[in-house]
């Protein structure tokens, strides 16, 4: 019994009729009628708070008739953080450093200048906590030309991050890759802003060019995806602290 249901194309018939959260060898583990559910590489679906088994587990109560793993988000994050962050910690901390060397919010819009100044003005309040809250400065370029950030506030981006476990990696990790910004993806795990705010301020170049061209379904359906993913690791991490 896998966690990760199958492909998205492939059909799986709801096969169970109540899934729960048990307490299990110091951990929570997901049961479907009792059996225990494992990831795709066969490990136990164990988590380390009742409240995130039990968010899991309403996942797979919640589903119908036929398995939708695109409606299961907290199941895949699970899985990724106990069959890959957990053996791969460093490697997941380095990518999520990457990304704060090039971040998003470091590269304001050469033109327009509106879009520049909405930048500037939802972005600025990250790099100065950054800056004063972190003991991190980064530089603000404007235009594509790459800047080499300080080797000081990247490490300081890895200390931040560096004592989680791997069920917060994921979301943190997930949270990074899904807005292209480790940076806001930080001021959003301390609090600093609202889950809504820092993807608005993730997606401003987007939203500017579907206010000039209009909206497209295929990009407004998987924007809406990946919210609902963003959702699910801003999720995870509160039921894990």
């Amino acid at each position: 019994m896998s966690g990760e249901p199958g492909a998205e194309r492939t059909r799986i018939k709801r096969f169970y009729e109540r899934a729960a959260a048990e307490a299990a060898d110091g951990a929570f583990q997901v049961t479907l009628d009792g059996k225990p559910v494992r990831t795709p590489a066969k490990a136990p679906l164990a988590v380390p708070s009742e409240k995130l088994a039990e968010a899991i587990a309403a996942e797979w109560q919640a589903q119908g008739e036929w398995l939708e793993p695109g409606t299961m988000p907290l199941t895949k994050l699970a899985n990724v953080a106990i069959d890959h962050v957990e053996a791969n910690r460093e490697a997941v901390i380095d990518d999520i450093v990457a990304h704060a060397g090039s971040d998003l919010i470091c590269y304001l819009a050469a033109e327009p200048q509106e879009l520049a100044m909405r930048q500037m003005a939802q972005w600025a309040p990250v790099i100065d906590w950054l800056t004063e809250g972190l003991d991190a400065p980064f530089e603000v370029a404007t235009g594509i030309s790459h800047v080499t950030q300080p080797a000081q506030s990247l490490e300081r981006v890895r200390q931040a991050i560096a004592d989680y476990d791997a069920f917060s990696l994921a979301a943190i990790h997930a949270m990074t890759t899904l807005m292209g910004s480790a940076l806001l993806t930080l001021a959003r795990v301390a609090g600093l802003f609202e889950l809504a705010t820092v993807w608005q301020a993730a997606h401003l170049d987007e939203d500017w060019q579907m206010a000039r061209w209009g909206e497209e379904a295929e990009a407004k359906a998987r924007r809406e995806r990946a919210w609902l993913e963003m959702q699910a690791a801003d999720k995870l991490l509160n039921c894990v602290e």
